[in-house]
């Protein structure tokens, strides 16, 4: 079956830098974009970022532009995502999503398979 599990999550201070990994079985990852999406306490899920199924192009959400990077090796089924000059608006749940490449392509993010999250912590 289908499994995705997130890890790398943790606190960070404003201006500091995670890296989170998403651990992709049962179905084939080369296939299939994939999107990183996050959950704000209160609030509901937002895409972050999403990348072809080949790693040739790359999408962001103006609030994460610049500062995130995504990216996979499809030989390690592994989906990364760099977060850099993080915020504390940045907090959240972050989840990786199969299937949806942006907030309008893919797979509508309410529908896409995802795994059960890692917790981002920015606060000094």
């Amino acid at each position: 079956q289908v499994q995705l599990v997130e890890s790398g999550g943790g606190l960070a201070q404003p201006g500091g830098s995670l890296r989170l990994s998403c651990a992709a079985s049962g179905f084939d990852f080369s296939v299939w974009a994939m999107s990183w999406a996050r959950q704000a306490p209160g609030k509901g899920l937002e895409w972050v970022s999403g990348i072809y199924s080949d790693g040739s192009g790359t999408f962001y959400a103006d609030s994460v532009k610049d500062r995130f990077t995504i990216s996979r090796d499809n030989a390690k089924n592994t989906l990364y995502l760099q977060m850099n000059s993080l915020k504390p608006e940045d907090t959240a749940i972050y989840y990786c999503a199969r299937g949806t490449l942006s907030s309008v392509y893919g797979v509508p993010l309410g529908q896409a398979a995802r795994g059960q999250g890692t917790q981002v912590t920015v606060s000094s």
